[in-house]
């Protein structure tokens, strides 16, 4: 399953998740398009039902910038996907999600960026922790304004901004590919 935002852009987030179970792979997923949608940031997902069908795209794994990892998968283990990966690249951020904590310390030998486990209640909380330390190691940092609207405060990130349109006392922001379109009424102090 691939989801896909906006081509062509250099900022994009290339992610790739690993993991045999279907469930973990969509929650995963979904944490993550909430992320991207809250921080305005292009995205493309890429799921893979075992390290093997991952590491069969050889030297095009590279272009992946993040990849989570499941440790405890059949034929190809979390961990030997992980040194395939370091084979290909150095630059791929490897995440591990799992259910165990015993090969946390293995972990840190392919230079993963963090180790979550997947029963923990705050879940959701540490792979936003994890989307911010990547972000910040990339030197993303994306430009943004705040608007204040009768709607509230709104952060807007300008490297997707195409134009402001003002129409009868409400403002229309068209973002890059025409695909997100936000009208908001415009503030007035009284």
């Amino acid at each position: 399953m691939s989801n896909l935002c906006v081509e062509g852009d250099e900022h994009m987030f290339r992610i790739a998740i690993c993991d045999d179970e279907r469930q973990f792979r969509k929650r995963i997923h979904d944490i993550l398009i909430e992320y991207m949608n809250e921080n305005d940031i292009l995205y493309e997902i890429d799921e893979f039902e075992s390290g093997k069908d991952f590491i069969s795209l050889g030297i095009n794994l590279a272009k992946y910038d993040i990849v989570f990892l499941d440790v405890n998968m059949d034929e190809l283990d979390g961990m030997e996907t992980a040194q395939k990966i370091r084979k290909v690249s150095n630059d791929v951020f490897i995440v591990f999600v799992t259910a165990f904590i015993t090969c946390a310390p293995q972990g840190y030998s392919v230079g993963a960026i963090r180790y979550i486990l997947k029963n923990n209640v705050n879940f959701p909380e540490l792979i936003f922790e994890c989307m911010d330390a990547i972000s910040l190691n990339m030197n993303y940092v994306a430009q943004k304004k705040k608007f204040n609207f009768n709607e509230g405060t709104k952060i807007v990130a300008l490297e997707r901004l195409l134009y402001i349109e003002s129409r009868l006392h409400k403002l229309e922001f068209l973002h890059y590919g025409g695909q997100v379109k936000k009208i908001f009424n415009i503030w007035q102090t009284r």
